[in-house]
């Protein structure tokens, strides 16, 4: 008998069923919706007390539990046990990574996620099919719910791994005064001023964000620091910032929408000023190298783009080729320690700037 694996395909690669399988993520989800992992860290290993602390039927939680158990995503040392494997680590509401958030059904994650049964109808029409799944636009959707707004912070607001070092990687000693849009709770742009005392800082963003940004900059005590100004991000921003900063925001928009963000943050800039995006870019090439991770990553990303909101992960080129439009030419190009590269324009040759 030949028990050597096909042509070109790993010896211990999964084969399409294991990668086609639908169970195992609704049951990390639903195990992370119950903070299992949590409940067990606090000592309710046995399974009547983890149902109990937990909510759950007993039987339906074992059903579960042999499930994820035999997937080496949880552990069972003795029969009705349960102990954390370096897998269910990650489901800790307290670990670094953020996973539980991300994967909990009761909260905002849950309510993007049910949108993936569709990803068809957006591969069909190239656009998002958010609006037909759940009656109106992500953002709509998002500001339609104060319970919905709060939990999509919540997610926001543990700064993205991906920017990591963007405090320090990036040169910011002839800056001033940063203007974050987009900038949410405020939570990167503390980051960068209790890096540098010099600067000054503003989150431009939509009120519910400025609201929950001016309270965490205060308790942050950075009130003679930082502050945050209602805008709309298409149509006017603070003006006089030495820096416009784009953090994980054009990727959630098509071109035509990003090509307007970006004119606006031309428009708003001294002559002298900078536009900065930070985000994940693609590597020019299909056939440039690229870590198989990142790229897992990077593919991943982009899907959800298309399917919640019509966006897009884009390349270096892509992001100059939109901010030429505005008369913004790319000056420099510095990867983070986080993955994210930032892309600093300055105005220059490549395009009229529009006011």
């Amino acid at each position: 008998m030949n028990t050597q694996p096909p042509p070109g395909r790993p010896e211990h690669s999964p084969d399409l069923a294991e990668v086609a399988d639908i169970v195992t993520p609704f049951a990390v989800r639903a195990a992370a919706t119950l903070r299992l992992a949590d409940h067990i860290a606090a000592g309710h290993t046995r399974l009547p007390d983890l149902a109990e602390a937990a909510g759950a039927d007993p039987q339906a939680l074992l059903r579960l539990l042999r499930f994820l158990t035999c997937r080496d995503i949880f552990a069972e040392p003795e029969p009705g046990t349960y102990a954390l494997t370096p897998l269910a680590e990650q489901l800790l509401s307290d670990h670094p990574a953020n996973l539980r958030q991300w994967l909990d059904a009761d909260e905002v994650a849950g309510r993007l996620d049910s949108t993936f049964p569709h990803l068809v109808d957006a591969v069909r029409s190239g656009t998002s099919v958010y609006a037909e799944v759940h009656g109106a636009s992500f953002w709509e959707d998002l500001g339609a719910s104060p319970a919905r707004t709060a939990s999509f912070d919540r997610l926001m607001a543990q700064v993205s791994q991906s920017t990591r070092g963007i405090s320090t990687a990036y040169d910011w000693s002839d800056v001033r005064h940063v203007i974050d849009v987009g900038g949410g709770t405020g939570a990167l742009l503390h980051e960068i001023l209790e890096a540098h005392p010099h600067l000054r800082g503003t989150v431009a963003d939509q009120e519910g964000s400025v609201t929950e940004a001016r309270r965490f900059l205060a308790d942050q005590g950075l009130n003679s620091r930082a502050d945050a100004a209602v805008c709309d991000m298409f149509v006017s921003l603070p003006p006089g910032g030495d820096a416009y900063l784009l953090s994980r925001v054009l990727a959630d928009w098509d071109d035509e929408k990003a090509a307007r963000i970006l004119r606006t943050c031309a428009t708003a800039a001294p002559d002298d000023g900078r536009v900065l995006i930070a985000e994940r870019v693609l590597p020019e090439a299909p056939e440039a190298p690229q870590d198989p991770a990142e790229a897992r990553r990077l593919t991943s990303h982009d899907l959800r783009m298309l399917l919640l909101l019509g966006g897009r992960k884009r390349t270096t080129s892509d992001y100059a080729r939109l901010a030429a439009q505005s008369g913004l030419t790319l000056n420099t190009s510095r990867r983070l320690p986080g993955g994210a590269t930032v892309l600093e324009f300055r105005p220059g040759a490549g395009g009229a700037r529009r006011g």
